[in-house]
């Protein structure tokens, strides 16, 4: 399977990003509808949650908004409140060894569904570098021009609460905060719609991973490694259950073998169990964030993308992902 990849500067939502919503409105609805969910809300509470949570993005959802025109399920979507559930995998790890500090992180998701987009924005003048995510705004892991790294993983729960889908969450900490302590202030406080990890590194090497989950109250872990499981693991662990846990065992027995190094951390997550072959979440790329450069590399079996912070390169690079097991 080939899949081709976009690195573009856009600072505000405008034309360009319209014209990408309206060829995927009817994916983004079938996300944001899904399946399992309960009453959609109506498109006034999403603006009314947004105003109340996330203050600061209000302008720039309201611009989004008229861009897309008199369409309330479209406000809805890009709102990104009371979505429906969606799990999948992930695996990250903070490094703090030499070359560091530094966030190794791997997103595995069906390749189909995983947008095409890695970004640079100035929404509020602070350049902020993001693998995007749709619908709008959204986005899986990124950096600011501070030096705070935020990236996500789902938490494995299936309970749907009313609050936000995490890639909104994501990019707000991202826009607003400096500071892996500010960055969980923002966790802590905001609600959100499903149950989700994010890991916060930021240049002086303050770390955290803060568990999220409607019905829980959110918990803040100093662990190094996080996985798609959070602090409560039931006594009869699924398969996905195993397979986080394996994940996990694997990163930290490297982390703590004396002889590591960033390179060969970066080569263990291009390897099993911790790198997906799988069809239904696979791979898709891997990022190393180095907030103290404020640099990304991007890396693919065999090719790696570098962006800074300040100099973002526009281009493309499409990836062969051979045959994935079903």
């Amino acid at each position: 399977m080939h899949k081709r990849f976009l690195f573009a500067r856009e600072d505000q939502p405008g034309a360009d990003w319209l014209a990408r919503f309206t060829a995927g409105r009817e994916a983004a609805r079938r996300w944001y509808q899904g399946t399992g969910r309960g009453e959609p809300p109506a498109a006034a509470e999403c603006r009314t949650a947004l105003a109340r949570h996330m203050p600061e993005l209000l302008d720039v959802y309201d611009r989004a908004c008229g861009l897309v025109g008199d369409d309330p399920l479209a406000h809805c979507v890009l709102s990104q409140y009371r979505p429906a559930p969606v799990l999948h995998g992930c695996s990250q790890a903070v490094w703090l060894g030499d070359g560091g500090p530094a966030l190794v992180r791997n997103y595995d998701f069906p390749l189909d569904l995983v947008s095409d987009r890695f970004e640079a924005t100035r929404w509020f003048g602070r350049e902020v570098i993001a693998k995007a995510q749709r619908p709008w705004g959204g986005c899986i892991d990124g950096m600011n021009a501070d030096g705070l790294v935020a990236s996500l993983t789902a938490g494995g729960g299936t309970e749907q609460g009313l609050g936000f889908a995490v890639i909104l969450i994501l990019r707000y900490v991202l826009e607003t905060c400096r500071r892996v302590d500010e960055g969980i202030a923002a966790l802590v406080r905001i609600p959100i719609a499903l149950s989700q990890n994010v890991t916060l590194l930021d240049r002086t090497g303050d770390y955290a991973t803060v568990f999220l989950g409607p019905g829980r109250e959110p918990a803040v872990s100093r662990l190094p490694v996080c996985t798609n499981h959070q602090d409560r693991i039931p006594p009869q662990a699924s398969a996905a259950m195993r397979c986080s846990l394996l994940r996990q065992e694997t990163v930290l027995h490297a982390l703590e073998d004396p002889a590591m190094t960033l390179p060969e951390l970066a080569r263990r997550f291009l390897a099993p169990p911790v790198f997906s072959r799988r069809a239904s979440s696979a791979t898709a790329y891997t990022a190393i964030y180095r907030p103290a450069e404020g640099r990304v590399d991007y890396v693919w079996p065999g090719r790696t993308v570098t962006q800074r912070i300040g100099r973002f390169e526009e281009q493309e690079y499409t990836h062969e992902f051979g045959e994935l097991a079903r």
